[in-house]
Parts: structure tokens; sequence; C-alpha cells
């Protein structure tokens, strides 16, 4: 069986510690939504990181 993920938005936005928390916190409650989050830091700048919605 295929997965297929969708990409809805995805922003760059300044990193901080305690951003994967908010990641989490989003992907425990909507999981049942077909929702998923993302945060990776931008290759380009350890100052940045960039957060995506998917669809599941």
């Amino acid at each position: 069986m295929e997965s297929k993920i969708e990409v809805l938005s995805s922003v760059k936005i300044d990193h901080h510690a305690d951003l994967y928390k908010i990641v989490d916190a989003l992907n425990r409650t909507l999981k049942q939504e077909d929702l998923m989050f993302g945060l990776a830091l931008d290759a380009k700048d350890d100052k940045k990181a960039i957060f995506t919605i998917y669809r599941t």
C-alpha cells in the first residue's frame, strides 16, 4: 500500500530551541485529521527553521 504525502504549506521562521514542542503537540493533536507537521533547520542559515504542514 502506497502512502501519499502532500505539502500544504511551508514557511521559514526564526529558530528557537522550543519550536519542536509546538510541532510535537500539533502532531499528537491533529494526526486523526490526517495532518502532519515538520520542522527542519535551514541548510543555509542555522538561525532559521523550516516549518511544514503535510496532509497524509
